[in-house]
């Protein structure tokens, strides 16, 4: 079948109608979506920023897609060809891209208002970021909001890589330059080719949480994340394996038990008999209060940072390479814990630095051997001393605490020769 091409003739006035200001280009895959394509266009060509480049690649659909689309005529740019699948759309789009920013949303995902104003503003007060990504919803088959996409925080490389993707691709900007570097959408994969490329970014560059809803997740029965299974767990297990060189990585436990628990239960409702039909029912109850438990442990206890910010006595983390800078440790040490604490830095097994502190609220730096500075960084930090909180009326806690930790960043400062710049 021979492609077809609508071709908008270029309007450099629309693409430039602020030259003061980054060009962003946004790629939407599309096959066959074109009962939901319009509310993508319309959540793109929207938006509030004024320098747009909006480019659909789309595999030959043959559903109303390519009309809709040409409803739009020179407001984007539409490209229907035979490709290998979705990643080699997202490529193909992004090889075409002029624009220094660019993201992808798929042909059945939305932006929300703002959402390129906000990317390009981090871009601008960060020059070195390597993407960002914010906050959003899960929607319904109608465009109804759902819910908060609900794993969503703040930057964890180590927690990214090794147990899960908890960023939202429909809210996340790249700086193309960051391709340049780490390569272009993994096309092997199906399910977690946005997961590996946030990886690879991650790894090399800075990644910044924006505290703002910037686009939703469109949820229904057919949607490719809902029909996976065991194959989509099988490719995550893959990408997990590949990034975190563990055989085993925490994630490998929270996605099976979460993907094993719904073969295993559907396969016990499948399996009762009518009359038993109450027994089967609890037996998949247990099945899934089992897999819960043991997911909520994996997802707690694995780093050993928690949510409240309490440490434990391991706390494994992961940065970009630091390139000269200083690491910098935000910890506290509330009264009446302990009189110090004594915390080592490990990198490879081995102690790289050690800082003691008392009570109260400390920014420690540490310099950094310069065999690690141009490498992607994971290290332990190793505590001396824990202790076991007192109960509360809620219940014993029986984690093992030594100290807050409020953040871990690289500062400003940079090492010049044997000193700090």
């Amino acid at each position: 079948m021979a492609s077809r091409q609508i071709a908008p003739k270029p309007q450099p006035a629309a693409i430039l109608r602020r030259p003061d200001l980054p060009l962003v280009t946004v790629v939407t895959p599309s096959y066959n979506q074109g009962r939901f394509i319009r509310a993508t266009i319309e959540s793109v060509l929207r938006q509030s920023y004024p320098n747009i480049e909006y480019i659909v690649v789309d595999g030959l659909s043959l559903d109303e897609t390519a009309a809709v689309c040409a409803e739009y005529g020179d407001r984007l740019t539409f490209i229907s060809e035979k490709d290998l699948g979705q990643s080699d759309a997202i490529n193909k789009g992004f090889r075409l891209a002029r624009g220094e920013i660019v993201a992808w949303l798929n042909s059945d995902d939305v932006f929300l208002p703002g959402a390129v104003e906000r990317a390009v503003e981090a871009f601008s007060r960060e020059p070195e970021l390597g993407a960002v990504y914010g906050e959003g919803y899960q929607i319904d088959v109608d465009g109804k909001i759902k819910q908060r996409f609900s794993v969503t925080e703040p930057f964890n490389l180590w927690k990214l890589v090794h147990m899960s993707d908890y960023i939202l691709q429909q809210t996340t900007f790249f700086r193309r330059s960051a391709f340049d570097e780490v390569g272009l959408i993994d096309t092997s994969l199906h399910y977690g080719m946005d997961w590996e490329i946030l990886m690879r970014v991650g790894k090399r560059f800075i990644l910044r949480y924006l505290p703002y809803y910037m686009g939703s997740i469109r949820e229904y029965g057919e949607a490719k994340t809902a029909t996976g299974g065991a194959a989509r767990f099988s490719e995550l297990a893959a990408i997990m394996r590949r990034h975190s060189g563990r055989r085993f990585p925490p994630g490998y436990f929270v996605y099976g038990l979460e993907t094993y628990q719904r073969i295993w239960t559907a396969a016990i409702a499948r399996a009762t008999p009518r009359p038993l039909a109450r027994i089967g029912a609890k037996l998949q109850s247990l099945v899934a209060r089992l897999c819960g438990k043991l997911i909520h442990y994996t997802v707690r206890e694995a780093q050993g940072w928690y949510a409240d910010g309490w440490a434990g006595k391991r706390v494994r983390y992961m940065m970009p390479p630091c390139e000269g800078r200083f690491l910098e440790l935000a910890v506290t040490l509330p009264d009446g814990v302990f009189s110090r604490q004594r915390i080592a830095l490990v990198i490879d097994g081995e102690i790289v630095a050690g800082e003691t502190f008392g009570s109260g609220d400390f920014t420690i730096p540490i310099r950094l051997p310069e065999r690690y500075w141009s490498r992607t960084l994971e290290f332990t930090l190793v505590a001396a001393r824990s202790f076991r909180p007192p109960a509360t009326s809620d219940g014993h806690d029986r984690r093992r605490l030594c100290y807050l930790l409020r953040g871990i960043t690289y500062s400003s400062r940079k090492v010049v020769g044997s000193a700090a710049a």
